[in-house]
């Protein structure tokens, strides 16, 4: 690009700094007919094209072959949004077959980059490069996770022709999302059962910035125009936009498992409720008192958050706040309906989800049943797995682990005794029991306390239309 003749006019992605014409890795597909046009040499791909075969023997359902029609129409750039058990990484790999060309699938979990590891190896009969943690094999069909992706988004930047990125709704994060930014793949597919929202993201905004560093000066002048405070916009940009999306009850009773949600509400027991109004009490009072919503809107939590860090009342607030958390997460009324649900569905695999650790470990210890925590060891989480999944083991109770990318399909009764306000973790779950086996029908319990806050995050979490 040093040698443009002044005359040219240079396409809109391009930018000169630091005394040279540069653009984004993700406008190389917008440049690459100027460049040809211009009789410039290119030496960025570094792509194969494939000879791939299926090994496999299965036919794709008729929305699956709708959405991958309109993913090639719309020049192999957008989004899929499929409920969770609808055959996202199907598709994905009819996407790989269809396109023929070196690919690289991007994960959110080291679990997930095995799972779909065999999965193309079985697929397509070939070497699969992995790379992630002391592995770094790059073969023209790889798996990475989000975090070695963005590592090494410099040295697997031009390598492939064609991106996935499975559970797309975790890109959006900072640092992540630089690995869209500087592939050169001009072909991308993103996949999830759960499209982000912007109310819901600063979350994941703030977790992905603990661990990562800035990129040099230079890119980031490149990369200041993008907003990840809206992380639609950021996706349409970097990915495309969502060009294919069915719900959950468009595909319930074909693909999907028939399934019914209830809710179960329970009362605090006396001692509990007078502790929960103290502690309600404290925190909404200092709220009150200082004005929070109306002075700060959305960001009201985050401004306790922060004053809890150096005023006394603001700290005395927080505390009261995980206080009355903790009473209504681990309600003994709570326990009281898991006992009834346990007799009722004994004979059936059931997932219990809560809130935090401690109250999934007060369970296992009472009932005797097996627990996954981010605490579990690798081979023990497979062996608990394989063996629910084998039926020696009818239980687990769990955390947010186990909200996606896994594949138990024998589960069809879940049991929410707390969780965020988040309807992506509502969604997450009921999905860990919708995968179709036999004419089972899913059921998904949600165990709320009445009369409080329990109620109002119950609210915010059902899914929106």
């Amino acid at each position: 690009m040093d040698n443009v003749a002044e005359s040219v006019e240079v396409p809109k992605p391009f930018r000169w700094l630091q005394g040279k014409w540069r653009c984004r890795g993700v406008d190389y597909r917008l440049i690459r007919p100027w460049l040809y046009e211009q009789d410039i040499r290119n030496n960025i791909p570094r792509w194969q094209n494939l000879s791939l075969s299926l090994q496999e023997n299965w036919e794709l359902h008729p929305y699956q072959t709708e959405a991958l029609n309109t993913w090639i129409a719309a020049s192999r750039w957008g989004s899929v949004v499929l409920p969770t058990g609808a055959g996202k990484t199907v598709l994905a790999l009819r996407a790989i077959i269809e396109t023929q060309v070196s690919t690289l699938v991007v994960v959110p979990t080291i679990d997930l980059l095995h799972q779909w590891y065999a999965r193309l190896k079985n697929a397509f009969g070939i070497p699969i490069g992995a790379w992630y943690g002391l592995e770094k094999d790059a073969q023209p069909i790889t798996v990475t996770t989000y975090p070695s992706a963005w590592s090494h988004a410099e040295t697997l930047g031009s390598l492939f022709k064609l991106l996935i990125f499975d559970e797309i709704h975790h890109l959006p994060a900072p640092s992540w999302h630089e690995i869209a930014l500087m592939c050169a793949a001009p072909y991308r597919l993103g996949l999830t059962a759960t499209y982000p929202h912007e109310d819901n993201f600063r979350s994941a905004q703030s977790k992905s910035n603990k661990s990562n560093k800035s990129k040099s000066t230079g890119q980031l002048q490149l990369f200041k125009a993008l907003n990840p405070l809206d992380p639609v916009a950021l996706l349409n940009e970097l990915v495309g936009p969502v060009i294919y999306r069915k719900h959950i009850d468009d595909l319930t009773g074909e693909q999907l498992a028939e399934y019914r949600t209830q809710r179960i509400r329970v009362d605090l027991y006396e001692a509990e409720k007078n502790a929960y109004e103290i502690a309600y009490g404290t925190y909404i009072g200092y709220v009150r008192d200082n004005h929070l919503r109306e002075s700060h809107g959305t960001r009201w939590w985050h401004e306790l958050t922060r004053r809890s860090a150096y005023e006394a009342e603001a700290r005395r607030a927080k505390v009261a706040e995980l206080k009355w958390k903790g009473i209504i997460y681990q309600a003994q009324g709570k326990l009281d309906i898991l006992d009834e649900l346990l007799c009722t569905h004994r004979q059936q695999a059931m997932l219990i989800f809560t809130a935090h650790n401690r109250f999934a470990y007060r369970i296992s210890r009472q009932h005797l049943i097996p627990v996954i925590t981010h605490q579990t060891k690798a081979a023990e989480r497979k062996s608990i797995l394989d063996n629910f999944r084998a039926g020696k083991y009818k239980v687990i109770v769990t955390t947010k682990v186990l909200n996606e990318g896994i594949d138990v399909p024998v589960a069809k009764v879940a049991v929410i005794l707390g969780g965020s306000a988040s309807d992506r973790e509502y969604v997450q779950r009921l999905g860990r029991v919708l995968r179709k086996q036999g004419n089972a029908e899913a059921i998904l319990y949600e165990v709320i306390v009445r009369n409080t806050a329990d109620e109002r995050i119950s609210e915010r979490r059902q899914p929106r239309s």
